[in-house]
């Protein structure tokens, strides 16, 4: 079955640097577009970041462009975020998604079918 599983979430002071990372089994990972999400407290889940299943596409919501990169290893089976530049507006739940289809087709929840548990990120001194 389709598992998809977060790591990297923690504490980090505003200005730091996080690395997420998502290991995928249980499809052929290399077929799917892949996402980030995140959801604050009180707020609704937000898209982040998608890339396509090569790796060739990505997509990122305006909030942290310049700041947060998305990439993939497909021979390891795993995304990843790597955030920098973090502000305490980034603290969020976030989550890896698989997407529908090879490419991305937007930073919606509809755009993708199976979730991770998801990892908290806090952004605070």
């Amino acid at each position: 079955q389709v598992q998809l599983v977060e790591s990297g979430g923690g504490l980090v002071q505003p200005g730091g640097s996080l690395r997420l990372s998502c290991a995928a089994s249980g499809f052929n990972f290399d077929n799917r577009a892949m996402g980030w999400f995140r959801q604050a407290p009180g707020k609704e889940r937000e898209g982040v970041s998608c890339i396509s299943g090569s790796g060739a596409m990505t997509s990122y919501v305006d909030s942290v462009k310049g700041r947060f990169t998305i990439s993939r290893d497909n021979a390891k089976n795993t995304v990843y975020l790597q955030m920098n530049s973090l502000k305490p507006e980034d603290t969020a739940v976030y989550y890896c998604a698989r997407g529908k289809y090879y490419s991305c087709s937007g930073l919606r929840d509809n755009a993708m079918d199976y979730w991770g548990k998801g990892t908290l990120v806090t952004v605070s001194s």
